[in-house]
């Protein structure tokens, strides 16, 4: 996706158009990026801690999440912080549990993670990589497309013209001489956007299977020969992620115990007729591009491969991408414990606040059936890089 940069007196007129025209119905307002946190800003949102808080630590399977640390070590081996972890990393042996404990009570400390309030609970989803039928070609058996970014959508960088907006991003297109929002999901979905034909990658057959993609952000396509394709997150149109599982609890159409993936799905087979009013609910729309057969597991937001059960999504201004976390929480509609040591090597668009993750359980209908039925109670710890800490107030 490129980003569009202007002289001065187009950017004023982008501004102006921006935020002027928002105030016009029927145009919703711009949709702002907010940037992430930096590490170590000074924050209420951790607590030093030590390793015997952590529940299970001297019993972790270390082994088990080792190679989701080497993930994290390809994209952060260069960050001076990062280097002699790293290479100290390199010459332990992966089956080596003592050694590997040894290794993060050496290198790092443990923080627990609060919310603004100063709870130390939060929310704890699941997600997966799906398997969806498809085909590279439209039919009556595969309606509906899969579409790779748009070449009419801009990131429009405001800080460019005025320092106080230094990182919001705006994702917008142009219409005549006015900037405006990017189309949203049921303006996509009604064809409203021109400029997606030509972008198709695949097609598939249903339009839930499809909503519930973009929500995973990852998947296999498998065609009618029996071959299957890689797609993973390419770009986002820049409109908030809003809850369709919430919208129906609001309209009376189920009870919060029953607004998991499959509850909505089976709400979509019994309400075909009112199905894409509620998808459209949902303004955010995700892009895909293909990938390549050979990688392990789809590419998270950190741009590396995500490890089955070991890889998080969080939101990345309260932990910064890459770092390992202990995770304190259950398993899917269950009081067994999940205490486990992850890596933050994602994000979502429904992933925010401070103790909040989504646990990426891997490919398939066991991983999906798991990922649809959690909705956890969890606490989690950061561990920071020593020399690396947060500054607390």
């Amino acid at each position: 996706m490129k980003r569009t940069y202007f002289n001065k007196a187009t950017w004023l007129m982008v501004f102006a158009a921006v935020w002027l025209s928002a105030c016009r119905a029927p145009l919703p307002p711009p949709v702002i990026v907010e940037p992430p946190k930096p590490v170590g800003k000074p924050s209420p949102d951790y607590l030093l801690s030590d390793w015997a808080a952590l529940p299970d630590w001297m019993s972790q399977e270390l082994p088990a999440s080792w190679p989701a640390m080497q993930q994290s070590c390809r994209a952060l081996k260069l960050k001076p912080v990062w280097l002699p972890i790293c290479a100290a990393a390199e010459k332990l042996e992966k089956e080596d549990m003592m050694a590997q404990r040894t290794f993060y009570e050496t290198w790092f400390t443990p923080y627990q993670v609060l919310n603004p309030d100063g709870t130390d609970t939060g929310l704890i989803t699941g997600y997966y990589e799906p398997l969806l039928k498809g085909s590279r070609t439209r039919s009556d058996q595969y309606p509906y497309a899969i579409y790779a970014p748009p070449d009419d959508m801009l990131e429009v960088d405001m800080g460019e013209l005025y320092p106080q907006f230094r990182g919001k991003i705006v994702r917008a297109r142009l219409q005549g001489k006015r900037v405006v929002p990017y189309f949203n999901r049921a303006e996509i979905d009604a064809g409203n956007a021109q400029s997606l034909q030509g972008k198709e990658l695949f097609y598939v057959g249903n339009a839930v299977e499809l909503f519930f993609l973009q929500i995973q952000g990852s998947g296999r396509i498998e065609l009618d020969d029996g071959t299957r394709a890689k797609i993973g997150y390419a770009e986002q149109n820049g409109h908030p992620y809003a809850s369709i599982g919430r919208k129906l609890i609001d309209m009376g159409e189920m009870k919060p115990e029953e607004a998991s993936m499959q509850g909505i799905k089976r709400w979509a087979e019994m309400n075909p007729e009112r199905l894409a009013i509620v998808l459209g609910h949902n303004p955010s729309y995700v892009f895909f591009r293909e990938l390549p057969d050979s990688l392990s597991g789809p590419i998270g937001a950190l741009g590396v491969p995500l490890t089955n059960e070991y890889s998080i999504a969080v939101d990345p201004r309260s932990i910064p991408l890459g770092m390992p976390v202990f995770l304190a929480a259950t398993q899917p509609n269950s009081s067994e414990p999940l205490n486990r040591l992850v890596f933050a090597q994602d994000t979502g668009g429904a992933i925010k606040g401070a103790v909040r993750a989504d646990f990426f359980w891997g490919f398939g209908d066991i991983a999906g059936s798991k990922a649809g039925r959690m909705r956890q109670s969890g606490r989690l710890w950061v561990l920071f890089p020593k020399g690396a800490e947060p500054t607390l107030n």
